[in-house]
């Protein structure tokens, strides 16, 4: 059976990424799934393990370039991403905060966003790389619209047919009726009452200290969370290791770990491959458009 190439791209090459991009290509889960293409600097030992530098967030963004290029000519099929140094890319005079907004940039998308996938929990941010001060000004009506059709729209490409959305409300107890908040009544409210006029099934704004948990007991199957740390910190302590994450809203398939360069260990061979193993694993069933479940392909 002829395989389907996907790309690794190594991520900042001072990082983690060189290691554990190797150690992913050559494991035998990804070997049955897919055919790795590595994308990296030719010789990323020139790049000192754990040093902050602008060569090496200029390395990471051509092997980026160079796998979007790729994937929309063909060439491969989709990609996974090691993890990127948004220090790196701003000392090397680049614009992006992260390969978010860059691939977003890159593949002339108008929305791009995160989500991060795993067994239990589905998460995806409708803001990204914002200050926490600058989240209630960019949670506006159409913004928080736009993202609650992207995932609903995007959702049934990962077995969620008519997906079951939850949004999660801003403010300590989703605003307490506007005791503790404005956001929920003036914005939330009015973009999940939009949405469901538009046929969405989208529910909320539920508090955030308890929508992850019923999402994961089953009863939705993705929560819009309204800024970054919303909604990184219960996938991460759901799945960390284990989740991936994916660009919604590209022209491309691009997959990504849920974790950082770890300059702290690198270089030292002790760097956890997983997290990446199964962001290729995601890309090969995605790209393939195939119905068995991701589980299936972990096996």
């Amino acid at each position: 059976m002829l395989l389907l190439k996907i790309g690794i791209t190594c991520g900042d090459p001072a990082g983690i990424g060189p290691e554990i991009s190797a150690r992913a290509a050559a494991d035998a889960r990804v070997l049955k799934a897919c055919e790795p293409i590595l994308y990296g600097p030719e010789n990323p030992k020139t790049f000192k393990p754990g040093e902050l530098s602008a060569a090496a967030g200029q390395a990471a963004y051509e092997a980026i370039v160079r796998a979007t290029r790729d994937a929309e000519a063909g060439r491969i099929a989709a990609f996974a991403t090691a993890p990127i140094n948004k220090e790196a890319l701003s000392l090397a005079g680049l614009p992006w905060k992260g390969h978010t907004d860059m691939l977003a940039a890159l593949t002339s998308s108008p929305q791009a966003t995160m989500m991060f996938h795993s067994e239990k929990l589905r998460v995806v941010l409708a803001t990204v790389h914002l200050p926490l001060a600058e989240v209630s000004r960019a949670l506006t009506f159409d913004t928080l619209g736009a993202v609650i059709r992207l995932t609903s729209r995007e959702l049934p490409r990962f077995g969620f047919q008519h997906p079951r959305l939850a949004l999660a409300g801003l403010n300590p107890h989703a605003g307490e009726h506007g005791l503790m908040g404005r956001e929920e009544e003036d914005v939330l409210i009015p973009a999940v009452e939009a949405s469901r006029r538009e046929g969405i099934n989208i529910s909320g704004p539920w508090p955030g200290d308890t929508v992850f948990v019923r999402a994961v007991r089953g009863e939705f199957d993705a929560v819009i969370a309204c800024y970054h740390d919303q909604g990184l910190i219960p996938i991460k302590l759901m799945a960390f290791g284990q989740a991936v994450n994916v660009t919604l809203g590209l022209p491309i398939i691009r997959t990504s770990v849920d974790h950082g360069t770890a300059f702290d260990i690198a270089g030292r061979g002790i760097a956890n491959p997983e997290s990446l193993v199964q962001a290729v694993l995601l890309a090969a069933k995605l790209a393939a458009g195939q119905s068995r479940s991701y589980s299936a392909l972990r096996n």
